[in-house]
């Protein structure tokens, strides 16, 4: 019985070996073994093959730079880290003018905040009932009548400069256009 058991087992591990050590099933149907497919051997580097000298040669060329190029390379990049460096500083110059705007526009509008308070509390603190009454009664102002208001059409400008007292009458100058 020993040396079944012995062959057995070699039995085994050469079905194994070769894709086949899976037999238990299961469910009911039975499955379609495919054995693993054999390692190929790897395929050995193949020798570079003895290029010409003149093939040599051209890619040594090809590969080189010449002193021309070279120089060159190094203006354009001088060139880009310049245009760089003026780009940062027009950058740097935007965005402080941007701040500077900004404080401006926050000033500006603490400002109009502050005159709009003052203009009110002015406001508020006049009464006009109390000025008609001091200028009625202290000043000797009176409300226009009909014939107290002179209308004239201002040749040019929109005020008018007075450069000595209104008569009684109110006509200022007599010409044809005033006996109308």
């Amino acid at each position: 019985m020993a040396a079944r058991y012995g062959t057995h087992n070699r039995r085994t591990a050469e079905l194994r070996r070769n894709g086949y050590g899976q037999f238990y099933v299961y469910g009911n149907a039975v499955r379609q073994t495919e054995p693993i497919p054999k390692k190929t051997p790897e395929a050995r580097p193949k020798q570079p093959k003895q290029m010409s000298r003149q093939v040599a040669k051209n890619r040594h060329r090809a590969m080189s730079i010449s002193p021309a190029y070279a120089a060159f390379l190094t203006a354009a990049a001088v060139c880009a880290v310049l245009v760089c460096m003026l780009y940062l500083n027009l950058q740097s110059e935007v965005v402080s003018r941007s701040e500077n705007v900004t404080a401006m526009q926050e000033q500006l509008a603490d400002m109009t905040e502050a005159n709009n308070t003052a203009y009110n509390s002015a406001a508020d603190s006049v009464n006009l009932d109390t000025v008609k009454e001091r200028a009625m009664n202290e000043m000797g102002m009176v409300y226009a009548s009909e014939g107290t208001v002179v209308e004239y059409e201002s040749p040019s400008g929109e005020y008018v400069k007075q450069y000595s007292d209104i008569p009684e009458s109110g006509v200022l100058a007599k010409s044809s256009d005033a006996s109308r």
